[in-house]
């Protein structure tokens, strides 16, 4: 019995499903859980002592990679101070400053500690300026696990055995319209059929939980001019791409100013931490301030904002998103290319340091839709034959891969070999 193989019994006997979030589970890839013993720059090392080139990164939360110095450095010198104090800090501050200097279209921000939090109080905040009930999402847009959210979902949700989620009340979900991602005539009718009972459309810039689709041109800025006709907020979901793809948010680069953004794992250097900010009166309608309430104890964390600080100090400094993103079209081009010899289809989209190959899939989805045509049986084969061969993909078929600055080219060189080996033995 191996070590994993131990702890997964273990794991089972306590954990529902054995595991604290379900796509750790493993069960859209056929096998039993990998149980990770420490991460060092690009790889991580199981606890049976194999080591793995991360293309999964914690989900994308790792620009520089595991356990970076400075950021160590920078936790153990705050966690000596004291780990939490329910009390302001001068650490909240500077990061809120930070935060504020990058993203231009954030006049003020609120600390919390996930991106759920962060989108849950997005979404309040936008009904509470708005005094109106209704949000407009995406299909296969994931924006966590809050229950007017939890609404034609994507990434676990999305490949799992039910669609959204049970608890989730009928409701909480009427007041949830759906339209199709890259769709901005549907989008339009479903919005203008809400009306005045519209607060806000919810989006991820460039969609991470259906794979990686990227935004059609003018569907962003379709959705800014739509917001502004309606009365609505425009709120970009950035937990994802923000500070991944360049320094600041990838909003920048569609030349669209949300009224809302949230953000989340890059902001905390690796630890527990999210973010919402936006226009100057409408974070005022939050308590203290205004009447729309939200609270954290740990919001603000002395721990995680010195973490966070420290990652995004290094992140301004040497600006390694180029690299980064060489280093995924390396990869991106690698799975075209072996797929190929292999007479099997797999468009492979990169974006920065973003990639998702879509196994029997010729043309690059566009919508959720698109994404669901992947293979998911020979993802799940995929994922097998790379993990054996020293290589960590996201364990889940709708899921995002990332490259982060500690990958060498000799990861890379392990990458791709093991990318060729992988498709001829399906």
């Amino acid at each position: 019995m191996t070590r994993s193989s131990e702890l997964w019994d273990r794991a089972k006997a306590a954990i529902p499903g054995g595991v604290d979030s379900p796509v750790r589970a493993f069960r859209n890839v056929g096998r039993d859980p990998i149980f990770v013993a420490k991460g060092a720059g690009g790889t991580i090392i199981d606890v049976d002592g194999k080591s793995y080139v991360d293309l999964c990164l914690s989900w994308g939360a790792l620009p520089l990679g595991h356990a970076h110095p400075e950021i160590v450095e920078a936790v153990r010198r705050a966690a000596g101070d004291g780990m939490t104090y329910g009390a302001a800090t001068e650490r909240e501050v500077e990061l809120a400053e930070t935060i504020k200097r990058a993203v231009p279209s954030i006049d003020k921000v609120r600390l919390v500690s996930s991106g759920t939090e962060a989108t849950m109080s997005a979404v309040r905040l936008a009904r509470g300026f708005a005094g109106r009930t209704h949000i407009l999402k995406f299909a296969g847009g994931y924006h966590g696990h809050v229950d007017s959210l939890l609404v034609a979902a994507g990434s676990a949700v999305a490949t799992g055995s039910v669609p959204a989620s049970a608890g989730v009340t009928a409701g909480t979900a009427a007041e949830v319209l759906v339209a199709p991602f890259n769709d901005l005539e549907r989008t339009r009718e479903v919005a203008r059929r809400a009306g005045k009972d519209l607060a806000a459309i919810i989006a991820e810039p460039i969609a991470g939980n259906m794979g990686l689709v990227q935004p059609d041109p003018g569907f962003l800025p379709g959705l800014r001019a739509l917001c502004d006709e309606l009365g609505a907020l425009l709120i970009l979901d950035e937990v994802i791409t923000g500070f991944r793809l360049r320094w600041g948010a990838i909003q920048d680069e569609f030349g669209v100013k949300p009224d809302l953004t949230t953000l989340g794992k890059i902001i905390g250097g690796g630890l527990p931490i999210g973010a919402f900010g936006g226009r100057a009166d409408v974070m005022a309608r939050l308590a203290p301030e205004g009447n729309v309430f939200q609270a954290g104890t740990l919001s603000g964390n002395p721990v995680a904002t010195a973490a966070g600080l420290a990652g995004l100090r290094i992140l301004e400094r040497d600006r390694p998103y180029e690299r980064m993103a060489a280093t995924a079209a390396r990869i991106a081009d690698g799975f075209v290319a072996a797929a190929k010899e292999a007479g099997l289809p797999c468009a492979t989209p990169h974006r920065g340091s973003m990639f998702t190959p879509f196994l029997g899939v010729e043309a690059t989805p566009h919508n959720i839709d698109d994404a669901k045509k992947t293979d998911a049986a020979k993802y799940g084969a995929l994922f097998r034959a790379m993990a054996e061969r020293g290589v960590y993909l996201p364990p889940a078929t709708l899921e995002v891969g990332f490259t982060c600055a500690a990958h060498t080219d000799a990861d890379v060189d392990r990458v791709l070999g093991a990318v060729r080996e992988s498709f001829r033995a399906l």
